[in-house]
Formats: structure tokens, sequence, C-alpha cells
């Protein structure tokens, strides 16, 4: 952990943050001083990655949910409040890829889970943490994305359509924020990264030739840190460094 950390006495909160670039992100901002809320569906996954950021010298509480039940995003944005009263930085990660196959043969069960997960939770987070996300000096969202969502490609009907909804709801929220708070919004793509998802969708691939999760992490520390324009999209090169 660096001397003089850019995000001390901040509090960040990291969806799907048990693995790949959700978990390098939250051990990221921790590095940084933040105070990481850590969220997933599996607490042990969570613990793990807890255990880590407190060996590192960070700080992290884990909050084990499934963001399509019910209120659950709400009561965390209740706890939240009570205890910080504000959201510094918000980074929706958690996402589904459900099967590649062509649009005639989508299945409804796998659309439906993840434009829930993808498109109706998003929604529900920038709800739920708009309030707070306004009594934040410096508020920062960072929205993870593909490219899928604004290139269509064969077989990635489900996925894309998805990520093309997630995009505006992200785009538009910012337009909304622009002029009435300190609120900025950025979508990263981050490009084919050294992850679970991507060796699902990917199974042949030579994961050696990717970068790892760690090097988006560092993207959005990086954007965080900045003065952007409200809105802003960037993607991250392919390869490994």
């Amino acid at each position: 952990m660096t001397a003089d950390r850019s995000l001390d006495g901040r509090v960040a909160l990291v969806t799907g943050a048990s693995r790949g670039i959700g978990a390098a992100t939250a051990k990221a901002l921790a590095a940084e001083g933040a105070h990481v809320v850590i969220t997933a569906r599996k607490a042990r996954d969570l613990e793990a990655i807890e255990e880590e950021i407190h060996a590192g010298g960070g700080s992290a509480t884990i909050a084990p949910m499934d963001l399509t039940e019910g209120d659950s995003i709400a009561r965390l944005a209740a706890a939240i409040h009570e205890r910080w009263g504000r959201l510094d930085i918000l980074v929706i990660n958690a996402a589904m890829l459900p099967s590649l196959m062509p649009v005639t043969q989508i299945e409804a069960k796998g659309f439906n889970q993840a434009l829930t997960l993808n498109v109706l939770a998003t929604q529900a987070l920038l709800a739920a943490f708009d309030p707070l996300l306004k009594r934040s000096e410096h508020g920062r969202v960072i929205g993870m994305t593909s490219s899928v969502g604004a290139e269509p490609r064969a077989y990635w009907g489900a996925y894309g359509a998805t990520k093309a909804a997630f995009d505006v709801l992200l785009s538009c929220y910012a337009r909304e924020v622009e002029n009435i708070s300190a609120t900025q919004v950025t979508i990263l793509d981050p490009g084919a990264t050294r992850t679970q998802m991507r060796a699902r969708a990917y199974p042949g691939e030579d994961p050696g030739t990717l970068k790892p999760a760690s090097a988006v992490a560092e993207k959005i520390i990086e954007l965080i840190a900045s003065d952007l324009n409200t809105g802003s999209r960037y993607r991250l090169e392919t390869k490994a460094r």
C-alpha cells in the first residue's frame, strides 16, 4: 500500500466483487485508502477477498447478496446511509453472460436472468445510491460494459442487448446529474481480460495472451482520480502487457 493514498476516507461499493475484475478493483480501491463494500452472492468468496484486503492493510465490509432479489439493493443503500451517510464510488461490475446462440434460438430463462441482473439491477443501483452519491463532493460511478453492446456480433445477441441497454441507462443518468451534482459517470469497456467469464465465452483461447484483471483495476483507479467529462466511455487494449 502506498504512503500517499489517493482515496483516503472515501467509501466505495463494488458489485460482483468475489472474483475477476470486481475483486481486483476492490483490492485496488482499498490499497488507495478507500473503505470498500463488496457484494456478490457467495459469502465465502467475499470473505476471501476481505481477508486479502485486510492483510494488505486495507478496510472492507462484505455484503453477500443477490442483486436481483426483492429489496436487497434498497436494504444495502439504507445500511450504507446509516453507517457513512454517503457513497463516493460505485463500481457496477456484476453481470451475467447468457448462453451464446442465434437470436432466433435465445432461451427465455437465461435471457430474462441476464436482463434482470445486467439492466434492471443497474437501474435499481442508480436509483438507490443516487442520493448518497450526491452527498459526496466527488461522487464517481464506473460502469463495466462490453464492446458487443455497441458493435453487434453473431451469437452475442442476448448479452449484447443487455449491455446496449446498460450503456444507455448510464449515459442518460450521466446527462441527468451533470448539472445538479458533482457525480461523474464513466463507462469502461475492459476489452479481453483474463476472467472466468472470458474463459466461458472463448474456451480455446490462451489466457496468457490476455491482460490480468489487475490492469483493469489500475485503469479504474486512474479514472476515479481524473476530472472527466461525465458520460465518457473508454476501452482498454486487449492483449497482456
